[in-house]
């Protein structure tokens, strides 16, 4: 190791052939994933090259240093893989709107549609007239008034009446 660690490429080639078979093995028995675990055995060695000089004999052997680090190497990369998972699976999560959100959503409103009618019904029919042309229609009220050929103060008293009146039949309170 401290040939290594003074940059000997001939030791590294020795400690390469005989630690990287048992890298690959520890990798792979916590990544499971044949191509992932030959890229994290090969940062691994890349990492016994570059830190060779942090090797303390004192520690343990060069293969117990070599399977730590190779360990440690394996479980960051499960956790990491993990964690964007995670993130795919919270995305998709805030982003998912179920069905029964749609269908509770569409059947409130065709209620809400034939209580509407249901209460329309309940008006005059200058009540009914004047307030279709303004909400469905589109109409102000200076130009319902024309097309009902109707004074402009009649359609605007007519209108509120039946305002107040499908707002007590709708059940709104103000």
């Amino acid at each position: 190791m401290g040939q290594v660690a003074r940059g000997d490429k001939q030791a590294f080639s020795v400690l390469y052939d005989a630690l990287a078979p048992m890298v690959f093995g520890i990798v792979t028995k916590v990544v499971r994933d044949r191509a992932q675990s030959e890229e994290v055995a090969q940062e691994v060695m890349i990492d016994l090259w570059r830190q060779a000089a942090r090797y303390r004999p004192d520690a343990g052997s060069v293969a117990t240093w070599a399977a730590t680090v190779a360990h440690r190497r394996a479980v960051d990369r499960v956790r990491s893989a993990q964690a964007a998972v995670d993130r795919d699976n919270a995305q998709a999560a805030r982003e998912h709107r179920t069905a029964f959100d749609e269908v509770a959503e569409q059947v409130e409103t065709r209620l809400e549609g034939e209580q509407v009618r249901r209460c329309l019904r309940g008006l005059t029919e200058l009540q009914h007239q004047a307030v279709t042309l303004a909400y469905y229609g589109g109409l102000t009220y200076r130009e319902v008034a024309q097309a009902l050929r109707t004074p402009l103060p009649t359609i605007k008293t007519r209108m509120r009446d039946g305002l107040i009146r499908l707002r007590d039949c709708m059940g709104v309170t103000t």
